[in-house]
């Protein structure tokens, strides 16, 4: 018998017994969906970090006051830190300072490097916006920011004008409308906002523009914000929240260099020794992405231990039931050995049965975690993902899942004596 032939007979023994494959496929298919499904999910999720977090580009970068942590399970969010014999110290006067207006202001006079400049300020999350007899709920987000805001935050407009310089030194009540926030107050069109009056917490702003739609991120909506200037928010939204400066270079390669220069110039404004600490954080836009997805890495290795122990669980299975199948074909067997059969061809057609019902619970737990992890996707709003790397894994662990659960009957299957196989009841 050719290796065709052997095939094709263990394909016919496979479909003659539906209820025992089906259940061996089904275990087989359980834990590669939940294998495939969770790195699809995951997958999903690094895709909206990258277009949530890396608006700005690889070419740009922030200074901030806190570094934004991004942490998901358990974990001390407190930072300790182990002294060391040189290290620079912490200046303690200044561990709860935030970045404040003058600061920021310096820096922009400051530093010189080629560049593209922003000043930005968080408001608050908890505004309303009403226009004539039409209201928000009280949910908005608040962001004050200068003529270069939109462009180094990823923000395109859909109508109107951006702000200018003159618009962000006179601190003049003037806004720009999220989509959504636009939307709802101008149910006939958003381009009915530019030049009109609104009320953000009774107060008074001229629209400037409409900010074009960036979708969901996560559940919640990126069109639910009003930007204005971040004059206008000290004057009209006072808070203790801190400032963020943001710059863009002409060139990925520059930015390093930008980096530290940056770093010098804001030092010597926040008035820190040679030997102390920077109580400020520069952040990379892609790095926040970066961070992000790696911090994804133990839903990967839960997802990993999660199949691996269905897979042993099934490996198990399927070699009791290709004992049970040896046992029951016992007279067959002794009828091919008696025909001319050889031992190796035996073996061979137990070993593909146990490879072709493994690779089958494989493409049935590809095409269902696939299907499961998509769902993850259409919360997120992103395109459809296709893990192809563990598409092709989940194969290869199934071929050698099958091969090793089959592996011992089909060498106890070509032990068989053919006489005393003929013989047996």
């Amino acid at each position: 018998m050719n290796i065709l032939d052997t095939l094709s007979l263990a394909y016919r023994t496979i479909r003659s017994n539906k209820l025992r494959t089906g259940l061996t496929v089904s275990i087989i298919a359980f834990g590669i969906m939940a294998l495939v499904g969770i790195i699809t999910a995951i997958k999903a999720m690094n895709q909206k970090f990258s277009e949530s977090f890396s608006t700005m580009g690889a070419n740009a970068f922030t200074i901030r006051f806190k570094e934004r942590n991004i942490r998901f399970g358990g974990g001390n969010n407190d930072d300790v830190k182990l002294s060391k014999k040189g290290a620079r110290k912490e200046k303690k006067s200044n561990l709860g300072k935030a970045i404040t207006k003058d600061e920021a202001e310096n820096f922009l006079s400051m530093f010189h490097y080629p560049s593209i400049r922003s000043v930005s300020i968080f408001g608050n999350r908890n505004n309303i916006a009403s226009y004539k007899d039409r209201k928000t709920s009280p949910n908005l987000m608040m962001f004050g920011g200068d003529e270069n805001y939109l462009q180094l935050n990823g923000f395109t407009l859909a109508t109107g004008r951006n702000m200018n310089k003159t618009d962000v030194t006179a601190g003049s009540n003037m806004c720009l409308l999220g989509y959504d926030v636009a939307k709802k107050l101008f149910p006939q069109g958003v381009e009915r906002a530019v030049n009109t009056i609104v009320s953000i917490n009774n107060i008074p702003y001229r629209v400037l523009g409409v900010l074009a739609s960036r979708g969901s991120s996560f559940g919640f909506s990126r069109d639910n914000v009003i930007i204005t200037s971040y004059t206008s928010i000290e004057r009209n939204f006072p808070s203790s929240n801190s400032y963020v400066i943001a710059i863009m270079t002409n060139d990925l390669l520059k930015v390093g260099q930008a980096m530290g220069e940056a770093e010098g110039t804001f030092r010597a404004i926040r008035k820190l020794a040679v030997t102390e600490e920077n109580n400020f954080v520069l952040d990379r836009s892609d790095s926040v992405a970066e961070k992000a997805m790696n911090s994804l890495g133990f839903l990967t290795i839960s997802a990993t231990v999660i199949g691996l122990i269905t897979l042993i669980g099934a490996a198990i299975g399927l070699m009791n039931i290709m004992l049970v199948s040896v046992s029951e074909r016992t007279k067959e067997v002794g009828l091919i050995k008696a025909i001319g059969g050889k031992s190796n061809v035996v073996r061979r057609q137990f070993l593909l049965e146990a490879i072709i019902i493994s690779v089958l619970g494989a493409l049935f737990g590809i095409i269902l975690g696939v299907f499961v992890g998509n769902l993850f996707s259409i919360v997120l709003n992103t395109g459809f993902v296709v893990p192809w790397s563990w598409v092709i894994y989940g194969i290869v662990i199934c071929s050698l899942v099958g091969l090793l659960a089959g592996l011992y009957p089909a060498l106890k299957a070509g032990r068989l004596n053919p006489i005393e196989a003929l013989r047996y009841e």
